[in-house]
């Protein structure tokens, strides 16, 4: 009986440690409307739910010419955005891409994004795989 309960024990011990790794979850994506050739941004709160930490490492979509992770950070009375080369992922935390922070940039837009119109973006992981997202043009968060 000793036996049993140890190896039940063991079992779900490894069970809830491959259960982790699915933890990416992306919530509440979005876009503003904009223009053909012009910029475009994205927004979405990103979860890493597993116990291990990653790094979001790049961002790819066919509805731009290039798609840039940037942050927008207030030095003295002016917003300034620079590019990232990646995002850190703490293990079981939450990273907000919003309106005057973190964003993905879609530069030199190849068609319209319009209210009420969708699109994909996939976000590409250093250790998770790739998720595709759907993500709905709106002119505030959905």
């Amino acid at each position: 009986m000793k036996r049993v309960l140890i190896l039940v024990l063991a079992t779900v011990f490894l069970m809830g440690g491959c259960a982790s790794e699915d933890g990416m979850d992306v919530q509440e994506p979005w876009a503003r409307s904009a223009q053909q050739e012009n910029n475009g941004a994205v927004y979405f709160i990103l979860s890493n739910r597993s116990g291990q930490s990653d790094e979001l490492t790049g961002v790819s979509s066919a509805v731009a010419e290039a798609v840039e992770m940037h942050e927008s950070t207030l030095n003295g009375d002016m917003m300034q955005m620079h590019k990232l080369e990646s995002v850190p992922l703490p293990a079981n935390a939450e990273v907000t891409f919003a309106p005057g922070g973190l964003h993905i940039m879609l530069i030199g837009l190849k068609k319209d994004l319009k209210v009420g119109e969708e699109f994909e973006i996939t976000l590409h992981f250093k250790n998770h795989a790739d998720i595709l997202i759907q993500v709905p043009v709106s002119d505030a968060p959905v």
